[in-house]
């Protein structure tokens, strides 16, 4: 594996296939293809609605149609509503999560949340030939896949989950 820098905004992990026997699950197995995105430029209060109404915890945030980076719940509790800023006047750019870490989707599964305990993210947007094309998320691998339970097991038996990921890692592994 090797990280890529593809554009200014975005850190694309390429997978180098692994020699291995057996049928390995990919990104792709497990990705959501519907991915609901919002202007960079729109307001944090117009990202909560959105969020709101498809009940989902994360936009994609867009210029141009190009993915920039992700806003997400956390993102809204600790740099807008912690630091008690104006959800009408802050715009998405400015407490979104940039640059996006992405992944292919015929990514090994186990290297997804591999690159997720590394990186201290629990959302991946997933890219081919520089298109969004999914998401992935650490809860969506757990309940995917009870294998992908011993693999995260392992993880967190080998190193302490990352303070974020630990409510999941304990709802959905233990």
């Amino acid at each position: 594996m090797r990280l890529l820098k593809i554009e200014k905004s975005v850190v694309l992990l390429s997978h180098e296939k692994k020699e291995e026997s057996g049928v390995s699950l990919k990104v792709e197995d497990v990705m959501v293809k519907e991915v609901i995105t919002i202007d960079e430029n729109s307001s944090v209060k117009e990202a909560a609605e959105v969020m709101n109404k498809f009940e989902i915890g994360c936009l994609i945030a867009v210029r141009k149609g190009k993915a920039m980076g992700i806003i997400t719940e956390r993102d809204l509790l600790k740099r807008v509503v912690a630091d008690a800023k104006d959800a009408i006047k802050t715009k998405v750019k400015d407490v979104m999560s940039s640059p996006l870490v992405v992944v292919e989707p015929n990514m090994d599964l186990e290297d997804a949340v591999k690159l997720m305990f590394q990186m201290k993210i629990k959302k991946l947007p997933v890219v081919d030939e520089k298109r969004l094309v999914g998401l992935v998320t650490l809860t969506d691998i757990a309940r995917f896949q009870p294998q992908m339970i011993k693999i995260l097991k392992q993880l967190a038996m080998r190193q302490a989950a990352p303070k974020r990921m630990k409510k999941v890692i304990d709802y959905y592994v233990v």
